[in-house]
């Protein structure tokens, strides 16, 4: 039996510069690499979407790594461009305002 992972084998938290804790990346990944899912639709939540684990910790950035899509009823996390290991996962914010 498997045990639950929160979060892909492909990342780790650790303390960012950007803000509290951020996703990092534990190898090099191309351009178009997959991470999972970051949001799953559901309107008895703000905004119309409940966050998963890996959906909690990338940081916003106005130079983004990755970008968060949309696919039916899911948000997404995919990279824009080769990110290197232990690089931080950013993403551009769209769904939440930024304070």
């Amino acid at each position: 039996m498997k045990n639950y992972r929160p979060l892909p084998k492909s990342v780790y938290l650790k303390n960012s510069q950007i803000d509290g804790l951020g996703l990092f990346n534990r190898e090099q990944v191309n351009e178009g690499y997959e991470f999972g899912i970051t949001h799953v639709a559901d309107d008895r939540f703000e905004h119309g979407y409940i966050r998963t684990p890996l959906g909690g910790f990338f940081n916003h950035s106005e130079n983004p790594n990755c970008e968060a899509y949309v696919d039916n009823d899911f948000i997404k996390l995919k990279s824009l461009r080769t990110i290197e290991k232990d690089e931080e996962i950013t993403v551009k914010y769209w769904l939440y305002k930024i304070i």
